[in-house]
Parts: structure tokens; sequence; C-alpha cells
């Protein structure tokens, strides 16, 4: 299934020099600063249960696209506490495989089931059976438990993403078990700077239960905000992740911003009042990492639970996120007026708006010293999202305002090939620009080890040596 030059150019001066770059950085230990896998399979380490739960269940790619094509959610084992007949859903999943023809979800499958499972054959409605047998399986045996999936993976670090009221207990264990993997937390505060989050005021309180400050003053508030980061920091987290609507910032005054705090908290702030204090909050957080030099990730631009009937019936991330126009020039003036030039501050931004890279972030990123580009995200990780982003940004903001890639995944078993995409895409680049010769192959060299190692390290200060 997986052609060895796959996603490399097919001009042989230019395949020779990918096939080069790639040998010499395919082994490089995976970074993994930005996900979404559980820090209680490591803990726990525990066998994955059956095929459906490990591929299907946490993938949104999978069941969205399935959804699309009129399969209830109900019959992907969505919603349930454990799926009742995961080889009927399984059987389901191979007979609809072929929708997936194009898609990077299908590079990430066919990946993991070639080169974990040794699955040569596609995935068919014929195939489904033999596929959940084998999967089910290698399951049951210590080779495919979490942790020896982690090292055979050859991953160095893995970051989750985590809420503010988490105890983090997981996290805790594994700091304490002896086992030499590093899986660290992520600071991700939307619970309880998002008044449209679910709980929001309620989320207020319970923070400060936990961070033992009054939540209920916009001082006791913020004390209590910095009391958790610090408590992230000592387990190891190095990020803090900001998933609003928008980019938009504000810099308010402190009376101004107190009697904000207060209105959001009463529940009765309008609309544009909720939306000026995200934007306070970003500001806010800045200022925090500044001080304690977690690096901040800010993502807008999605409009979150697009589907009403679903988010009603199932909550959130089922698929329903849908991306927005973003401004970034304007929205995070008010931010970057107050820290922009700070070079000990690192932000960096990622987008779904992909007419922003030119025009917006590459000139920015190109620009100011707090500012990096994240890596195509989301809808965009893809061979052809990777490659318009590195077409739309390189002209002006160069590879060294980039910061590698990650892989943002809920999938576990994604991870290697999502890593194993974006190396031969960054090499196929990087192959044109030596084969045009606007680059020394030497300097592509280094630029591939950089971009799947060191500028992920540096950047998330993940390493001694970053």
């Amino acid at each position: 299934m997986l052609h060895p030059d796959r996603l490399f150019p097919s001009d042989p001066a230019a395949l020779a020099i990918a096939r080069r770059l790639h040998a010499a950085i395919r082994d490089l230990p995976i970074l993994s600063p930005h996900g979404h896998t559980e820090a209680r399979w490591f803990a726990e380490n525990q066998p994955f249960a059956d095929p459906a739960t490990l591929f299907i269940k946490p993938d949104h790619y999978i069941f969205r696209m399935l959804y699309s094509q009129g399969i209830p959610l109900e019959r992907m084992g969505i919603g349930q506490g454990e799926i009742e007949d995961p080889r009927a859903v399984w059987r389901i999943f191979a007979e609809h495989y072929y929708l997936f023809r194009g898609t990077p979800t299908r590079l990430w499958l066919n990946y993991a089931f070639q080169e974990l499972f040794g699955l040569r054959k596609i995935l068919t409605a014929q195939t489904a059976d033999l596929y959940y047998d084998t999967i089910q399986e290698k399951l049951a045996t210590p080779e495919f438990l979490p942790r020896a999936l982690y090292e055979r993976f050859c991953i160095e670090v893995l970051a989750t993403t985590d809420s503010p009221l988490d105890d983090l207990e997981f996290h805790r264990q594994l700091k304490h078990s002896g086992w030499r993997g590093k899986i660290l937390p992520t600071f991700r505060p939307d619970p309880v700077v998002d008044p449209d989050f679910d709980g929001f005021v309620s989320n207020i309180e319970r923070l400060g239960a936990v961070a033992k400050e009054d939540t209920a003053s916009w001082s006791g508030y913020l004390a209590a905000l910095r009391k958790t980061r610090e408590r992230f920091r000592l387990l190891g987290c190095t990020a803090t992740d900001h998933g609003h609507p928008t980019a938009a910032t504000a810099d308010l005054g402190r009376e101004a911003a107190a009697a904000l705090f207060d209105r959001v908290r009463s529940g009765s702030a309008s609309a544009a009042n909720r939306e000026l204090f995200r934007a306070q909050m970003l500001t806010e957080m800045a200022a925090m990492s500044l001080e304690d030099g977690l690096v901040m990730q800010i993502h807008p631009g999605s409009l979150r639970n697009h589907n009403a009937a679903l988010y009603q019936r199932f909550g959130q991330d089922i698929g329903a996120d849908i991306p927005a126009p973003t401004d970034y020039v304007h929205n995070l003036r008010p931010l970057l007026h107050r820290f922009g030039n700070e070079p000990k501050l690192s932000i960096i931004l990622f987008t779904l708006d992909e007419s922003t890279y030119s025009r917006e972030l590459a000139p920015l990123a190109g620009h100011y010293p707090c500012l990096k580009l994240g890596p195509p995200w989301w809808f965009h990780d893809s061979p052809e999202g990777m490659l318009r982003f590195r077409e739309s940004t390189t002209e002006t903001a160069g590879f060294y305002n980039t910061v590698g890639f990650n892989d943002d995944t809920r999938a576990f078993l994604s991870i290697p090939a999502r890593h194993d995409v974006a190396r031969r895409v960054d090499c196929a680049y990087l192959s044109k620009l030596v084969a045009d010769h606007r680059l020394e192959e030497d300097e592509a060299h280094e630029i591939a080890f950089d971009l799947a190692y060191r500028f992920v390290a540096s950047t998330y200060r993940l390493t001694k040596n970053g």
C-alpha cells in the first residue's frame, strides 16, 4: 500500500535529492508538542480494547467523513461509553473505506495498517474481518501496550492538552513511575476564560476552590490562573493552548478589565462583551507567559459545534467544527503593541484561513520577535496543505520563523504516519529548491533536520539541547 517514493517529486533530479534528504532525517526521534492523546493510557498501560475503539472512536476525521455520507454516528459507536459491537462498527468502516481515497486520512491509516500490523491488502468489506482479527490479536500482546508503542514510535516527547480544572493525576503518576517516556501536560484555559464555554461561571468557582483563591474578584481570578499554570509547569508543561473563535486581543486598564470580568461572571454580558473578555484574556495570558516562560499557542478561526443537533446529542468534538475567515493584522495589534517586541515571549500562530498565510501571518512573523508560525493545522494537515504553507510563507517569513511540525491528534497510532508525511513533504519542497539552484544540498540537509526536530525542540523548550 505504501510506495517508497510517495509524496516525492516525479522529476528524476529532484527525486534523487528528496531521497537523500529523507534518508538523513526519517529516523529522527518524534517530538509531539501539540496533541490530544490521553495521559491515562500511559499511566495505566493497559491494552487498547479493540480496533474500532482504537482507530475510529477518537478520530473525528473518520466519523466526520462517514457522517457526511449519511451514516449515523450511533452506528459508529459515538456516544457510547464502550462500543457495544466493535466488529460491526469496523465492518461499516471497512465497507466505506473507499471514501477516504485521496485524503491524508488514508495515508495515515495505510501507514499504520502496513507498518504496525503487516496488512498489505487494502481495507474493504471483504478484508474487514482479516483486518479486525489481525489487529485484535496484536493488541493483546505486550508489544502493543501504550508505553511499548511510544518507544517503538521513537517518541521523545508527547504533550497532551489539559483543562485547568484537571487534577493531572495521571501526569503525576507518570512522573513518579520510573518509566523513561516523557508525557507532558499542556495548559488549555478555554473552560475558564471563554464566557461561551459550557459551565463557565461554575468553572471559575471550581478554579478558585482548587487554587485556594477568591475568583469572585478580578485579582483573585488572575492569581488562580497563575497558580494553575505553575501547577502545570511543575509537571513538565512548556506550553499553553488557546482555541478562541477569533484572534481578537485587547489591552484594557485594570479597572475596566475588572468591571468586564464582573459582567461576564454575572452571566449578563452581551456577545460583544464576551468577545472583548476573550480578547483581554489572550493579552493576560501573554503577560503570564512572559513571566513563567510557557510558550503560547493561538489557534483561532474554528466555528465550533456548528451542527447544533449533534452538539446537543453528543457534546463537543464530534467533527462539526467549521473554519471561518480570520483577521490577524488588526485583531492581534493590541497584544503586539504591548508585547510584540519581547524576544523572551514566544507566541505560535495557527490558522484555518489559508488566505492569511502570505497576506498577514508571514509578514507578522517575519517582523515581530515574539511570533512564529505554527504548521498547517487540522483541515490543512495534508500534503497539499503543507506544500501551500511552504510556498506561501517562505518568501516572507523564511524557514526560521516557523516551528516545524506537530501532529495535533487524538489518534495515537497516526502519530508516526503524520510525521512521516510532514518529513516527506518538506524534503520534496527542499529538493525542488536545490534542483532549481536556489539552495545548496548541504543547506537543505540542515533545514530538513531543523524542520523535523530542532525547531520543535527549541521553540517548545522541550530538550536541554533545544
